[in-house]
C-alpha cells in the first residue's frame, strides 16, 4: 500500500517533490560524467582516449550524455530515465556480471543503482523543477 505523504506530513508534501527533482538532477549530472569522460576524455581517465566511434562502449557514452543532459534540465524525462535504465541493465549483464556474481567484487554496484534510480525516474517523473512540469504548466 501506498504512502501518501500529503496526509502524513507537511513537510514531507513539501519536500517529497523537490527532492525528487534533487535526486534527478544529482543522478543526471554524474550519469553524465560518464558520457563525458567517454566522448570528450573529461575527466581524464586511467589509460588515456576514449573508446573507438560506433562500439558498444562509444554507444553507452553517446547514451549517458544525452540521457544525462536530458534528465539533468527535465526534458522528456522518463523516456530518457527508461532509455538510461535499460542500457545499465545491459552494461551490468554484459561488462559486470561474467567477471564476478557479487556486485561489489564486479564493480557493477553502480550500474545496478544506476538502473533502479532511473527506473523510479521514469515511473515518477522529473518532479516540479523541471522543463517537463514547465512545459505541463503552460
Amino acid at each position: 500500500m501506498a504512502i501518501d505523504v500529503t496526509t502524513t506530513s507537511p513537510l514531507a508534501a513539501t519536500w517529497a517533490p523537490r527532492l525528487l527533482s534533487v535526486l534527478r538532477i544529482v543522478a543526471a549530472l554524474i550519469f553524465m560524467a560518464h558520457g563525458t569522460q567517454k566522448l570528450l576524455g573529461f575527466p581524464v581517465a586511467e589509460g588515456g582516449g576514449g573508446p573507438e566511434a560506433f562500439t558498444l562502449s562509444w554507444f553507452a557514452g553517446v547514451i549517458e550524455l544525452v540521457t544525462g543532459f536530458l534528465m539533468l534540465i527535465g526534458l522528456f524525462t522518463r523516456p530518457a530515465a527508461f532509455l538510461a535504465s535499460g542500457t545499465m541493465a545491459f552494461a551490468y549483464w554484459i561488462a559486470h556480471a561474467p567477471r564476478d556474481v557479487f556486485p561489489v567484487l564486479n564493480g557493477g554496484d553502480a550500474a545496478i543503482l544506476y538502473c533502479f534510480v532511473f527506473l523510479y525516474l521514469a515511473a515518477a517523473g522529473p518532479g516540479p523543477w523541471s522543463v517537463d512540469a514547465t512545459r505541463r504548466a503552460a
